[in-house]
């Protein structure tokens, strides 16, 4: 079977049916698996202290909002080429749940960054195209919101969305194209040389997947959502023309 065939709302709703119920316990157990390991089962930092397991949180929600982005790029460039309306669907249900994600990102990343380097903020390059991000993300939600022609308000949205994968890009690799400023480079890589210590790395590569089963489950509901809010939306509009 294609994978287009579920471009199909109908088939769409009948496939994630049964398959949500699935992702969001797994998304709990991951969760709580992977945060009750890495809070209660990890030791301190020795430079850090306690405060290096605010990591748990801050990696995969910084991780997921750039993903988010990337997935919602992804959705829109099917919908300008193949005008699929699930696939413009899903980048709008994607939206909120990235901006979450990058809000947490941010706010994690300050509570963290306090103690380590003395200040709530820095102009670094990564954290100022990481809140530019975040101004994207609302700036999209927005635009979906302000016009009323579904049709229009995905093609807008989806040339809003190319333009903003410039600083998603930048918010992921902005340590590797400036050697300034004050944020680290990568905690999580495949050069074992720059990983953290496995006994902060599995409770970690738990909890990103947690997040990743969150970030799906959640946009499966909202998709879901936005595919019954058109239904109703056209049904609306046949009455006002009969």
């Amino acid at each position: 079977m294609s994978l287009w065939t579920y471009a199909n709302p109908a088939k769409f709703m009948a496939f994630t049916r049964p398959v949500l119920p699935v992702l969001w316990g797994l998304a709990a157990a991951a969760l709580g698996v992977g945060l009750i390991w890495g809070f209660f089962f990890t030791p301190d930092d020795f430079r850090q202290g306690s405060t290096v397991k605010i990591f748990y949180i801050h990696v995969p929600s910084a991780m997921m909002a750039i993903n988010a982005w990337a997935m919602m790029l992804v959705a829109s460039l099917i919908w300008l080429i193949r005008r699929h309306h699930v696939s413009a669907l899903a980048a709008r249900a994607a939206a909120p749940v990235g901006v979450t994600f990058t809000l947490i990102a941010l706010f994690t990343g300050a509570i963290w960054g306090q103690p380590m380097w003395g200040t709530w903020w820095e102009w670094d390059p990564r954290l100022t195209s990481f809140l530019i991000l975040f101004l994207f993300y609302l700036g999209y939600i927005a635009l979906w919101q302000a016009v009323d022609d579904p049709d229009t308000a995905a093609d807008l949205t989806s040339v809003l969305c190319l333009v903003g994968s410039v600083f998603a890009i930048l918010s992921r690799y902005a340590v590797n194209f400036w050697n300034q400023g004050l944020h680290q480079g990568a905690s999580l890589s495949l050069d074992a040389e720059e990983n953290v210590a496995d006994v902060f790395w599995y409770p970690t590569l738990v909890t990103i997947a947690g997040f990743v089963l969150l970030f799906v489950a959640l946009v499966i509901a909202r998709t879901r959502t936005e595919i019954r809010a058109r239904r109703i939306h056209a049904l609306r509009l046949r009455e006002r023309l009969a």
